[in-house]
């Protein structure tokens, strides 16, 4: 499977075109959207419709400017794009689950809650995406801040069968990856990273 990845693109449309063009050119099974698509949900139904056009499957979860029911309502337009916010969505031998929003949280009771009730007997790999970055990594230390993201994602991928967690927010980040346990995290940033899987 081959992913095409990116976060906070922010409304820029050549960059849109950019990964358009990569999906084609790349034969790209799925294209993930860590949120943040939009400045503040700017023309966030023509960015939707936008995101639609890429060329194939779209997983999307919203971020810190977009409001979760906006963009599920919207999603729910077009077939080929999949709002996965708090829920999974199988694709063969992997499970992706989303969580969008927030990205100012050390601790998110909510997240615990509901992914402890989607990986009930869930035997699939998991591909996890979020809007923010799991704490610990490279993808949430900030020069004067110290390390910024979120433990209970970080928990759940230690404890769980992920294999892939995708994530933007920080911008100062972009491009970076680690690793945990097994888990390869990556934050893709706005131009977008490509991603091949068993």
């Amino acid at each position: 499977m081959k992913i095409l990845a990116f976060s906070d693109v922010h409304g820029d449309l050549s960059t849109l075109e950019h990964i358009k063009k990569e999906v084609k050119d790349k034969k790209i099974d799925y294209v993930v959207c860590a949120g943040d698509f939009t400045f503040f949900e700017q023309h966030i139904e023509f960015l939707t419709k936008k995101l639609s056009q890429l060329g194939t499957e779209v997983i999307l979860i919203h971020g810190n400017h977009e409001d979760s029911e906006v963009v599920e309502i919207l999603s729910k337009k077009y077939k080929n794009v999949h709002f996965i916010h708090k829920k999974v969505k199988k694709a063969g031998n992997y499970a992706f689950i989303g969580y969008g929003g927030g990205g100012f949280s050390l601790n998110d009771p909510e997240f615990v809650k509901t992914t402890s009730n989607l990986v009930k007997n869930l035997k699939e790999k998991i591909i996890l995406v979020t809007h923010a970055p799991p704490n610990g990594t490279k993808l949430d230390h900030l020069s004067r801040r110290g390390y910024v993201g979120n433990r209970d994602y970080s928990k759940f991928i230690k404890n769980n069968n992920v294999i892939l967690a995708i994530s933007g927010h920080l911008h100062e980040n972009f491009n970076k990856e680690d690793k945990m346990g097994k888990a390869r995290l990556i934050n893709p940033g706005y131009k977008g990273k490509i991603i091949t899987l068993d």
